[in-house]
């Protein structure tokens, strides 16, 4: 049996990172769940189809042990993992849109969303429009009769922006259309979607979830009914998560709060030293006063992030000078790990995008997104400041 499952809504989410799906006791007596690295199960007779242990159909042991973590951590009915984060929202969308329909997304969001969107859509049979987060007198304008959904991100990635989220749940609600989240950036650590009434959330488990930088694999929550759409879709497509990479996720899982906490504090930190260099032109974070969505994130976030961006004067150059020059961030394209990371999203996360689309969402070639990790803050901050200088 699940450990502590009716106990959920009253744990903190500290404690539900840690015991939230545990068994107890574990099978033979295991503290740790085990891997059940096998791919095939004995079948009790009468058993549907789409509850039989099998890997595929993401309802073997290890998998249902993970979809409980998964769904405990967004207070979620349920849960499906997957095989990386563009299988989850590429999942979510095939299984929820059909031939015909239309959909509203942000108009900033992570290039492979985008791609799949502006790249697929017509083959498809999908219609889309780009809204912007921001701006709820302008969401009306672009509904049509058959508008099916609203996606949006909590934190944009990479401008680090925060758009008016409670307004997208409340207007979709209102639409009777489905509103989609994708909560990579804040992680349920800061922000749980569905409690503001969104009806589904996803992620790219890579980054924060999973933490360390050592498993790619995504997942979708909401109610049963959604995921039993989203997990019926994911067995066609074969994009189910393997046991060995679920098993490593549900370990970063349990240290989250931990992690997240820090990388919270690192970037306000950073971003604050940032704010304040001579070098620096733009430093964009929700948890600086001076960011245009900072009192709406306090209102909503319980922390603002690891995540931030910056542009510096002296344009591209400068940037590249600045990432050649730093000692402690990799030059690398993903986030959300223990270690801090440095990229310019114009060459790796949004390299997929057309220039005019990415200078359309305001990304610029100069521009750096900053992932902080668990290392001391201080050490960040010097870290920049030698790299600033040599820059400049």
């Amino acid at each position: 049996m699940e450990y502590n499952s009716n106990m959920n809504d009253r744990l903190r989410i500290e404690t539900l990172a840690v015991h939230a799906g545990e068994r107890r006791p574990g099978p033979e007596g295991s503290v740790v769940f085990p891997i059940f690295q096998g791919t095939v199960f004995e079948v009790a007779p009468g058993t549907p189809y789409g509850e039989i242990p099998y890997n595929r159909l993401s309802t073997a042991p290890s998998q249902r042990y993970l979809h409980d973590k998964l769904r405990a951590l967004e207070g979620a009915e349920a849960a499906v993992a997957t095989a990386s984060g563009m299988a989850a929202v590429t999942t979510a969308l095939l299984a929820m849109l059909k031939k015909g329909d239309h959909l509203l997304l942000g108009d900033c969001l992570y290039g492979g969303t985008h791609s799949f969107v502006t790249k697929f859509a017509d083959d498809l049979g999908w219609t889309y429009t780009f809204v912007d987060p921001q701006r709820p007198e302008t969401w009306a304008a672009a509904l049509m009769p058959t508008t099916r959904m609203f996606l949006v991100e909590s934190i944009t990635n990479p401008l680090v922006r925060v758009g008016k989220l409670r307004e997208v749940a409340a207007f979709a609600k209102k639409s009777n259309v489905l509103s989609i989240i994708d909560n990579t950036f804040a992680s349920p650590i800061n922000f749980r979607p569905l409690s503001i009434g969104f009806d589904l959330v996803f992620h790219s488990a890579t980054k924060y979830l999973n933490g360390h930088s050592d498993v790619v694999a995504g997942c979708v929550m909401g109610s049963e009914a959604l995921i039993a759409t989203v997990r019926r879709a994911l067995a066609h497509y074969g994009a189910a998560l393997d046991p060995h990479a679920g098993f490593l996720l549900a370990r970063g899982i349990k240290t989250m709060a931990l992690r997240v906490k820090a990388q919270n504090q690192g970037a306000l930190e950073l971003a604050t030293f940032l704010e304040g260099h001579p070098a620096v032109a733009m430093v964009s974070y929700p948890g600086l006063r001076r960011h245009p969505d900072h009192d709406y994130a306090k209102g909503l976030f319980s922390g603002f992030g690891g995540m931030l961006s910056i542009e510096l004067k002296g344009g591209i150059d400068a940037a590249e000078r600045m990432l050649a020059s730093l000692v402690l961030p990799a030059v690398a394209p993903s986030l959300g790990g223990v270690e801090s990371l440095v990229t310019r999203p114009s060459t790796t996360s949004h390299s997929g995008m057309s220039p005019e689309d990415r200078a359309r969402q305001g990304i610029s070639d100069g521009l750096v997104r900053i992932s902080c990790g668990i290392e001391n803050a201080q050490d960040l901050i010097d870290d920049f400041r030698q790299a600033l200088e040599k820059g400049t």
